[in-house]
């Protein structure tokens, strides 16, 4: 049997770490099983359509490298892809399941069915939905009904004895009384759009699905969607159910936590090889060590039998860690072109950056890879060298463990030893070696001598590495903000 998954998300929203997780995980299961990955664009939801979503699902992808076999745009076998384009197929299956005996005709009114809801909460009732009121009308009344010009939906008929059972590869047999199943779910809507059950089995069917993997909230819908099949006469695909992606409170990932949608990650310079490798790490691992796995490397080795059964956390700081490895291990011409961008934003360059400027990205990659934890960062990191602006708090240049009088030793004393053996072409280990000694006469930290330079020459308390941004704005211009730091200090 020849594998074939497929991604189908319903585009009212924009593509965020979640979903990706579920399309990450079909797409590699598909290529290191030799099979087809099928992207299905579900959008019968049209309150909440929305062009962008669709845009954005299909750059999302695009920007991950994620090319799907069939679907929208690149056709197939088995299109259209869009479920708002296949309405006659569901309408003529939903017709067939009525003309079977399997589902039925409802006229039930909008304002029938909120009453029935009202009284059922009212009263609470141990039968709550539906309460089958149209399952056995005579012909006749149907007639009645439709001379009123009332337009019926079509409702499945589901057992009211015995259990429904569907296994699952992460998750074991699971089961359910039919009874406790939602009591005859509209299939077709009166103005002719599917439900999402409907669609969704009646497309893995005739899409050949062969493997169903979608988050574990869609539990629930299990076993409607098995009577479906059983229903239909079809058989049923393999389940799997993946972990939930939760934040590290152990709540479900929201906005609570940060940046969920995968748009906001590439704005603020995530690298798509970051993503790829980190989202794929959670709820799934290769030999629970391994941690750096290439997009490539992940298309031959991912087995579904490695997906956890427990719930993935998502930890920020440890994505921030992988994207900063990612950062130091790719192309410096790369990098630099990805920094452009946010350097004419912040309005340090002009747009197209001139041949100087051009010039002087180059010189910062090296020693801003070193630093960046996202590429957006370089805007703070590099500001110093388009933008002086001198910092006045005594605090900022007081390191922890230090005082203001021993930071006025270290600025004064320690900015004329490291300027002196700069110009004097000592090496940066000997320079090092004589701050770190002044350190131990004034009984502090290192960084008790390192901060307060770094403060007065990068005006900031975070910046590049001290040597690459002394080089980088040139020995005279560094020596002088050193300097009027020491006599700004010197006043307090």
């Amino acid at each position: 049997m020849s594998v074939r998954v497929r991604y189908a998300p319903s585009p009212t929203g924009l593509q965020h770490i979640g979903g990706i997780r579920t399309a990450l995980f079909n797409y590699f299961f598909a290529k290191s099983s030799g099979g087809k990955f099928i992207l299905r664009v579900e959008d019968t939801d049209r309150e909440r359509y929305s062009d962008e979503s669709l845009d954005d699902l299909y750059q999302t992808l695009e920007w991950l490298g994620i090319k799907w076999d069939e679907g929208p745009v690149v056709g197939g076998p088995y299109g259209p892809y869009i479920q708002s384009e296949r309405f006659d197929i569901y309408k003529k299956y939903a017709e067939q399941l009525v003309a079977e005996g399997k589902a039925y005709y409802c006229y039930c009114t909008p304002e029938r069915l909120e009453k029935l809801r009202e009284e059922q909460t009212k009263n609470k009732s141990e039968y709550q939905g539906y309460d089958r009121h149209c399952a056995n009308l005579t012909a006749e009344e149907r007639a009645e009904l439709e001379r009123q010009g009332i337009k019926p939906v079509i409702r499945l008929k589901v057992p009211t004895e015995g259990k429904t059972t569907f296994h699952d590869v992460i998750m074991g047999d699971i089961t359910r009384k039919n009874k406790d199943i939602s009591p005859d779910p509209i299939l077709l809507k009166s103005d002719g759009f599917p439900t999402y059950h409907l669609a969704n089995v009646i497309d893995d069917h005739l899409m050949g699905i062969t493997h169903i993997m979608r988050a574990q909230e869609w539990i629930p819908s299990g076993p409607l969607h098995v009577l479906l099949y059983q229903a239909f006469g079809w058989e049923v695909p393999t389940y799997c159910h993946l972990p939930m992606v939760m934040g590290k409170d152990g709540q479900k990932l929201s906005k609570r936590h940060g940046s969920t949608a995968v748009r906001e990650f590439r704005e603020k310079g995530y690298l798509p090889e970051a993503i790829i490798n980190y989202v794929t790490l959670v709820g799934w691992s290769l030999d629970g060590s391994t941690e750096f796995l290439s997009k490539e490397q992940l298309e031959k080795c991912f087995k579904i039998e490695n997906i956890h059964k427990n719930p993935g956390k998502f930890d920020y700081k440890k994505l921030d860690w992988f994207n900063s490895q990612y950062i130091r291990m790719a192309d410096d011409e790369r990098i630099a072109s990805l920094m452009t961008p946010y350097l004419v934003k912040a309005g340090f360059i002009s747009d197209p950056p001139s041949e100087q400027e051009e010039e002087k990205i180059k010189r910062l990659v090296k020693p801003a890879k070193e630093r960046m934890k996202v590429i957006s960062d370089i805007v703070d990191l590099s500001r110093f060298l388009f933008v002086d602006e001198p910092v006045t708090d005594e605090n900022m240049y007081i390191a922890k463990g230090s005082d203001l009088e021993n930071t006025k030793v270290a600025l004064e004393k320690g900015g004329k030893i490291l300027f002196d053996m700069l110009r004097s072409g000592e090496a940066e280990e000997k320079i090092e070696e004589a701050l770190m000694n002044l350190a131990n006469e004034l009984g502090v930290k290192v960084n008790g001598v390192f901060q307060p330079i770094r403060v007065a020459i990068t005006n900031s308390q975070v910046s590049l590495p001290l040597f690459d941004s002394i080089a980088l704005l040139g020995l005279d211009v560094a020596e002088a903000r050193l300097k009027r730091a020491v006599n700004m200090i010197k006043e307090k």
